[in-house]
């Protein structure tokens, strides 16, 4: 296993960051059965790498909202990881997290898991959205304690270019209190 450090994601990440959610979207979501396209990834990508989308990626980063972090997985300098995390006043919810498709299933995505708990109020639930069709991220999700609500959805914000909507469904862990 290569030596990953985790840590608070700085703005002169952004490309590197970019790059994670581009190559995770693309071997992740398209899906031929519910009608997203190679095509529609690419689409939703286009603009990532300008220097105003840069640019706008890395303020972002240096002027994170005050309940929101956003940390990373780093082999020697590369990002190979992500990971955001949103406190809303009645739950933690895992907004997003990637790990490169070759450093997937070496332990990266539990590193970062481990990292978010320390700033989440264990005493919330804390929510994850995921693709129904996302079975490895489903699967990884239950060995982390994540449990189906049975709330599915269709996010606006996930609209592919070919006019479909990447179905999600939602995943709780429970309060440690409840």
């Amino acid at each position: 296993m290569p030596e990953i450090k985790i840590s608070i994601a700085n703005p002169e990440d952004a490309r590197g960051i970019a790059e994670v959610f581009y190559k995770t979207w693309l071997v992740t979501y398209p899906n031929e059965k519910v009608g997203i396209t190679v095509d529609d990834i690419e689409d939703r990508f286009k603009n990532s790498f300008t220097e105003e989308s840069l640019a706008k990626r890395a303020d972002r980063i240096a002027h994170p909202k005050d309940n929101e972090v956003f940390f990373l997985a780093k082999d020697s300098d590369r990002v190979v990881g992500v990971c955001n995390i949103v406190k809303h006043p009645d739950k933690n919810q895992l907004q997003a997290m990637y790990v490169l498709p070759e450093y997937q299933g070496k332990g990266i995505g539990n590193l970062l898991w481990e990292r978010a708990k320390k700033d989440l109020d264990l005493d919330k639930d804390t929510i994850v959205q995921v693709a129904t069709y996302n079975t490895n991220a489903i699967n990884f999700y239950r060995k982390l304690g994540f449990v189906e609500t049975g709330k599915q959805f269709q996010n606006e914000h996930f609209r592919m270019k070919s006019g479909v909507i990447i179905p999600e469904t939602e995943m709780v862990i429970k309060a440690k209190n409840n």
